[in-house]
């Protein structure tokens, strides 16, 4: 009785935090991706007034995150390490940082995405709760609580921001007792950045496949080439990062130059085409508008160097562009509807680079139908074969590894 107490006494205390957390995170989260939409639409008006400058901004970052930052150029990093007992909390001065440092790279041209600084933004507001003296020791416990709330805040899917949190931070283990706070402060976050009109994605597709043999094979080949090209979005993010700053070790030089040549690039390839979130090549893959057959290698590649240069933003909404702009260049090879293939592209290629499934296949659901989420599971089952390969997460670990 006294073991159940204390669960039903800590159960409800997070979920009071969650509660405060969704709040602050769907109001931060708005700010931040209404903000990110302006500096977007500016540079899509003006692409040659913006994105030659991008050399220009690169060394400002590395400046701000020199001089200011402290740990904050960890990014990412700085979530997991507070799982893993290397620090109490991510420090607060993270937030202006990473939302400027995004805007100014997205505003530039940057190809870059989102989601990685609202799952910070939340995780940073989550252990500030950790100074009062009752949510001490919940330290991780918040931690997963404000990634969902920075994720569902974003993205307002809020059943997929659940269990994205629940599961990116160890492979193969899922924290059920944390369901109902995490659940909160995800839908919390979602209704608040809706209420304050951020925009959501949402494009209901229908499909009456039949689930028989010929079907299912097909689905299990897309699964497998899509799987295949999120492990290469995340092991070449890792190589490409680790060679840049061996070859160029001065994080000034490095963003000066590669950031001028990648402003290059950029205007030379379809006049920006491949620069900012990837939301055009989204809208295109679903509107039936141009989809060339390289887009996504190009946006893949693009990405890569962006992020793997010291530019600041996500990788979550290319790898959604990635995998929407491949499907439709594979479907008429499968003979698969071209909408359905360009949604389980978008989140297969998502769930193989950041080794999850659960998160993947709500979105499936929630963004373009439950009806839908069948085949999606069929795809993920092969992703999940592949997870023991690195995601774009390189501290994520894997439940069965040694301690």
């Amino acid at each position: 009785m006294k073991q159940q107490s204390r669960y039903y006494r800590c159960l409800l205390s997070l979920e009071i935090a969650a509660l405060m957390v969704g709040v602050s995170a769907g109001i931060l989260t708005t700010l931040f991706g209404r903000g990110l939409l302006f500096v977007s639409e500016i540079r899509a008006q003006f692409p040659y007034w913006t994105i030659p400058f991008l050399g220009l901004v690169g060394p400002l970052i590395a400046f701000l995150y020199q001089k200011f930052g402290g740990e904050s150029f960890k990014g990412m990093s700085l979530v997991f390490e507070v799982e893993h007992d290397k620090r109490e909390k991510i420090p607060k001065r993270l937030v202006p940082l990473v939302i400027l440092t995004t805007w100014l790279t997205h505003l530039f041209g940057g190809s870059a995405g989102r989601e990685g600084v609202a799952v910070q933004l939340g995780a940073t507001i989550a252990t500030t709760f950790t100074s009062l003296r009752s949510l001490k020791k919940y330290r991780k416990e918040l931690l997963v609580i404000g990634m969902a709330a920075g994720f569902g805040g974003l993205f307002q899917t809020p059943m997929a921001a659940t269990f994205f949190a629940l599961e990116i931070l160890v492979i193969g283990k899922i924290r059920f007792h944390l369901f109902l706070p995490v659940f909160t402060a995800a839908f919390i976050a979602s209704q608040t950045s809706h209420s304050l009109g951020l925009e959501k994605f949402h494009h209901l597709i229908r499909s009456d496949l039949p689930l028989d043999f010929l079907t299912i094979g097909k689905l299990l080949i897309a699964g497998l080439l899509f799987a295949l090209i999120g492990k290469l979005f995340a092991l070449s993010l890792l190589f490409i990062k680790a060679k840049l700053t061996k070859i160029v070790p001065n994080p000034y030089f490095k963003m000066a130059i590669g950031g001028l040549i990648l402003s290059f690039i950029l205007l030379i390839l379809e006049h920006g085409r491949y620069s900012g979130l990837g939301t055009n090549l989204i809208e295109a893959s679903f509107l039936g508008s141009k989809i060339y057959a390289y887009d996504w290698i190009l946006k893949l590649f693009l990405t890569v160097v962006t992020i793997a240069l010291g530019f600041q933003g996500g990788e979550v909404t290319p790898l959604f562009s990635i995998g929407a702009s491949f499907g439709v260049i594979l479907a008429p090879f499968l003979g698969l509807p071209i909408e359905l293939l360009a949604a389980l592209g978008y989140i297969a290629v998502f769930a193989s680079a950041t080794n999850t499934i659960l998160g993947p296949l709500l979105i499936m659901g929630e963004v373009f139908g439950f009806a839908n989420t069948p085949y999606a599971f069929i795809v993920l089952t092969i992703v999940s074969c592949l997870q023991y390969l690195p995601s774009i997460y390189h501290l994520q670990k894997h439940a069965m590894e040694k301690k």
